[in-house]
């Protein structure tokens, strides 16, 4: 005999629909705190993401926004500095980069470690990082993703920094 779970318990009582915490903007409250973390490596295209995820945050005129901006010497250096921008209490952290493929496979291991120590912070702490590190073959497809061709993968960083804070929010009075 089947098990019921209780998804199906709930749907055999009720027609109700399933409610669905969805939030593109930020909580009505004071004083939100978002960090960004910039590599200084490959400075040309970073600063343009530090400055598409700027302007993003600007873009949305909220006064209650305080945003902290640290620079860190590479890609390696961002997970560490996005831990200590949660410690001083931002709801959500930018992180950005640009590592570009190299000759060796130096660049692999850069790309695993930045990326395993983001996810491995956003679970611990249960608050956002939008990941705006690059990972690109060569300088051309960094900057048509820093501005160019592609967008600015820092604004939209930015973008799914708020969107993360204002849903999981809106989750906890769900």
């Amino acid at each position: 005999m089947a098990k019921k779970t209780r998804n199906q318990k709930s749907k055999a009582k009720s027609s109700k629909k399933p409610s669905r915490a969805t939030s593109k903007k930020l909580p009505d409250q004071a004083d939100i705190k978002i960090g960004i973390v910039t590599a200084r490596f490959n400075g040309e295209v970073t600063q343009k993401l530090e400055d598409g995820a700027i302007e993003y945050l600007e873009s949305l005129q909220n006064d209650d926004i305080e945003v902290l901006v640290v620079k860190v010497p590479g890609a390696v250096e961002i997970p560490l500095a996005c831990q200590a921008l949660f410690d001083m209490g931002c709801a959500g952290v930018i992180a950005l980069g640009a590592v570009i493929r190299g000759e060796t496979s130096h660049y692999d291991y850069v790309c695993s470690s930045v990326e395993r120590g983001v996810t491995h912070l956003m679970l611990s702490y249960k608050k956002p990082i939008g990941f705006g590190v690059l990972t690109t073959e060569n300088e051309e497809q960094a900057m048509a993703r820093a501005g160019g061709l592609h967008g600015n993968k820092g604004a939209e960083a930015a973008q799914v920094v708020v969107e993360m804070i204002g849903l999981l929010e809106s989750m906890k009075h769900s």
